[in-house]
């Protein structure tokens, strides 16, 4: 977050250096309309706020603001769609995407400035516009162009703050359901890898093993940033980290530059013992995803600091998920370059 006014970080990608006439007429966009003269739906509120920090478990603000973050919420539609503003030229280069064959989308990521707080009441106005397209690119998703947008956003007319918002527009590398790899039935070996440490803390040692045969699709990577590098720099040594503010000592997990409670920029990296409970879950099931196997659980984890991470969980049959089940983390290995953070079932917790 925070990049400066003018800077453009153009996405990392194999570069596809035929010719290519489709780029050419995407960059003839570039600097056109994405939104004009937009407003959002609803005036800064109250109730919106609320419902944000509970979400998130973060108290409001002490003067009643909008979290920073909540920069982007005031400008989105609901369900219905409408009110967005979108322009005639963003609407057909993405047609033009489409017509091509890049018919699947992904965001990749977002970078946000804040000039100034949001306060209830306020009305919302933003323009966009189309900063960039990259050349073709292939991901391990598939091939496709990076579009980036850039939004002003106002709120009573004043600059309030600036929203990056990138997208791949891509055809993808395996159809529908190939390449997927068998569903992850975990033996009890598994348990015996994932140890723990003498001090409680999981160890990485010899995380549980998923990685997927040869020519089989890769899980998508993560977005390390200068924000978040600590927190996978934690996972590579087998410990999940969260933050922890050095002048109120108040939890918060995911990373942020600032605590949310007070907002200072002070902070201490502290490892969780890997303990904690369902707070609350999705079963997957569609779409289907390369490198992902449907139906497959997605959980919020309330751990025993205080603080939720949204992960896989593993170890339980999907009917027997419960809110409040007790789980504890492991690490699982899916690919050659990537452990990730899951969280089990703990013994005599599933159903």
């Amino acid at each position: 977050m925070g990049a400066s006014p003018g800077t453009e970080k153009r996405p990392a990608g194999g570069f596809d250096g035929a010719a290519d006439d489709l780029f050419e007429r995407l960059r003839g966009y570039e600097g056109r309309p994405a939104a004009a003269a937009a407003y959002g739906p609803d005036p800064v509120n109250t109730v919106m706020i609320r419902h944000w920090c509970e979400a998130l478990g973060h108290p409001v603000p002490p003067d009643g603001s909008a979290p920073a973050t909540m920069l982007q919420v005031w400008t989105m539609a609901g369900p219905a769609g409408g009110g967005t503003g979108r322009a005639g030229p963003y609407d057909e280069l993405l047609r033009a995407l489409d017509e091509a064959g890049y018919t699947s989308v992904v965001a990749t990521d977002c970078e946000q400035e804040y000039l100034r707080p949001l306060r209830p009441g306020e009305e919302i106005g933003f323009d966009a516009v189309i900063e960039s397209v990259s050349p073709r690119k292939t991901t391990k998703l598939g091939t496709g162009y990076f579009v980036t947008t850039r939004m002003e956003v106002r709120a009573d007319g004043e600059p309030a703050g600036t929203h990056r918002f990138r997208i791949l527009k891509y055809r993808p590398a395996h159809g529908p359901g190939a390449g997927r790899h068998a569903r992850d039935t975990e033996s009890e070996d598994s348990k015996s890898q994932d140890t723990a440490s003498p001090q409680g803390k999981p160890a990485l040692g010899k995380p549980h093993d998923s990685r997927p045969q040869a020519g089989r699709p890769l899980r998508p990577r993560p977005v390390v940033n200068r924000d978040n590098a600590g927190f996978w720099e934690g996972v590579a040594r087998g410990e999940l980290l969260h933050q922890r503010c050095d002048d109120c000592g108040t939890p918060r997990f995911p990373w942020l530059p600032g605590c949310n409670a007070c907002g200072s920029p002070k902070w201490t990296a502290v490892a969780s013992a890997g303990h904690g409970t369902v707070y609350s879950y999705v079963v997957m099931h569609h779409p289907p995803f390369p490198a992902f196997d449907p139906p497959y659980a997605v959980a919020l984890i309330e751990l025993d600091e205080g603080v939720r991470i949204v992960s896989n969980l593993t170890g339980v049959a999907l009917d027997g998920i419960r809110i409040g089940m007790p789980v504890e983390l492991e690490f699982l290995r899916v690919d050659d370059e990537l452990v990730l953070p899951v969280f089990r079932a703990a013994a005599g917790g599933g159903v």
